[in-house]
């Protein structure tokens, strides 16, 4: 069973740990597609993202519950990813509810997560920012 999340895990938190245990609680092979650069700059602004791709590839690859990494930078390049993997099981954040889900039409089944509270990259950044 394939399961499949996407995001920009920039700086990597417990939220992060937390929602990749769940995504491999409920598949057996767990694909990650992190956004690009350039993608993350021109939605969250100039000082995004905080670590390079390289670096959040490496990060997300060494943790124990990912077991492949993709990369996409256009909304084109996530659908095809998408239809090409056809997930048994997408995992979104519960933000995620009532918005239009790119490529979840080629996923057999969504499934949200429910964010734990505090825990934000922008929070974190934005927080280290004012020591």
């Amino acid at each position: 069973m394939i399961g499949f999340i996407n995001g920009c895990f920039d700086v990597i938190h417990i939220g992060h740990v937390e929602i990749l245990k769940f995504a491999k609680q409920n598949c057996d092979y767990l694909i990650v597609a992190l956004d690009t650069d350039e993608r993350i700059k021109n939605s969250k602004g100039n000082s995004r993202p905080f670590n390079a791709l390289h670096d959040r590839k490496k990060v997300i690859e060494s943790i124990r519950y990912v077991d492949e990494v993709k990369v996409f930078s256009t909304d084109d390049e996530l659908r095809k990813i998408i239809k090409e993997i056809n997930p048994d099981v997408m995992i979104e954040g519960e933000e995620y509810k009532d918005k239009d889900i790119i490529g979840s039409e080629n996923a057999k089944k969504i499934l949200f997560f429910r964010r734990l509270n505090g825990y934000s990259t922008t929070k974190i950044l934005e927080n280290s920012s004012d020591r």
